[in-house]
């Protein structure tokens, strides 16, 4: 089963993570990194960007509250027994 929108994520049962990527070096400076992570809600995601929205563009619509960067990272946590996707 492949999962390429938020529908078939959330019909599978997988729970997504953002995560902030931003790191310790800013150019030749360094700085604090920041550590954000949320668990993101898929039925709000589905709500704002609509069911056939595809889960390989949300990485790069997403914004790291704390700092403002717009290094993202998503991490998906697959369920052991994948729910049957219903006809």
């Amino acid at each position: 089963m492949s999962i390429e929108t938020l529908a078939d994520a959330r019909a599978a049962g997988v729970r997504i993570t953002a995560r902030c990527a931003w790191g310790r070096r800013e150019a030749m400076k360094t700085v604090r990194e920041c550590k954000a992570s949320i668990r993101l809600d898929l039925e709000t995601l589905i709500w704002t960007r609509g069911a056939a929205f595809p889960v390989s563009m949300l990485e790069g619509r997403l914004k790291c509250p704390r700092c403002g960067s717009r290094r993202v990272v998503l991490l998906f946590d697959l369920p052991a027994n994948p729910i049957a996707k219903r006809a």
